[in-house]
């Protein structure tokens, strides 16, 4: 039975996916805590972009380093195996996030050993404990907001591609991977900032806390799309390499035979 689920490639090549679109997504929600400076790290000096009274640079959550490849999965688990496909596996990585939010929980409330609190001091990190617990410990907020994000983007997204493939049918590849991703990221980007800080501040807000205000949500959301669109063009020639290559696996017949079948189940 394994051999046969192994040799058959479209199998084969959905567990390959469905792999990549899954672990994609559970380590951007890890590493996401960082918020990195991308002019800084590409060796220039921040701008400060005046937008509704925020002077802003272009400060993104490290998250963003692994959007290309959510953009490119997404595009080929849609043409290959259609909405449903992409539902399935977006449906079981929201729940596989949620249980690993729940075990990192669980992970915070063990009482840590004596030497592991002081054990990084000499690397310039005198709690490890605090430390560990910073970056594992996002808000409840903030991961609704994430998760709310991520089923939104993906339902959006396969919805705007095939609305976009009935009418071009086989032809613009660019157009129905671009367009499905440049209308599903822009309510993402807003969606998850609104959930995550604009309604996460005021519900948790504490004495001093910063809480912010409606024209910081718009702001930060303007620039973290901007960066989404920009990258979404750019990574155009790379969707028709992907394509390619999957056809040359699958070969011209069979790749045919699963792209009819992805549109005639919708």
């Amino acid at each position: 039975m394994i051999k046969q689920i192994i040799s058959d490639k479209p199998t084969r090549l959905f567990i390959i996916l469905g792999g990549f679109f899954i672990a994609n997504a559970l380590i951007a929600e890890i590493i996401g805590v960082k918020i990195f400076s991308l002019e800084k790290t590409l060796g220039f000096t921040p701008m400060e972009l005046n937008l509704f009274g925020n002077l802003l640079s272009v400060n993104l959550t490290a998250g963003v380093l692994l959007w290309p490849v959510v953009f490119i999965m997404t595009d080929i688990i849609n043409e290959y195996y259609g909405m449903k496909g992409v539902r399935f596996l977006s449906y079981l990585t929201a729940g596989l996030i949620a249980f690993a939010f729940i075990i990192f929980l669980l992970a915070m409330k063990l009482t840590p050993a004596d030497f592991f609190i002081s054990s990084k001091q000499g690397s310039g990190v005198p709690d490890m404990e605090k430390a560990y617990n910073s970056v594992l410990g996002q808000g409840g907020f903030i991961i609704i907001g994430s998760l709310t994000a991520f089923i939104l983007g993906q339902l959006i997204d396969v919805f705007v591609f095939h609305k976009i493939k009935k009418v071009t049918g086989e032809n613009r590849i660019w157009l129905r991977a671009t367009g499905s991703t440049l209308v599903s990221q822009f309510i993402d980007s807003f969606v998850v900032l609104f959930i995550a800080f604009y309604i996460g501040t005021r519900v948790n807000q504490q004495a001093n806390d910063f809480v912010w205000p409606f024209s910081l949500f718009i702001a930060v959301g303007i620039v973290n799309y901007i960066y989404k669109f920009i990258v979404a063009i750019l990574l155009t020639p790379v969707i028709y390499l992907v394509h390619n290559l999957i056809e040359k696996f699958l070969g011209k017949e069979r790749a045919a035979e699963m792209k009819k079948a992805a549109m005639a189940n919708e």
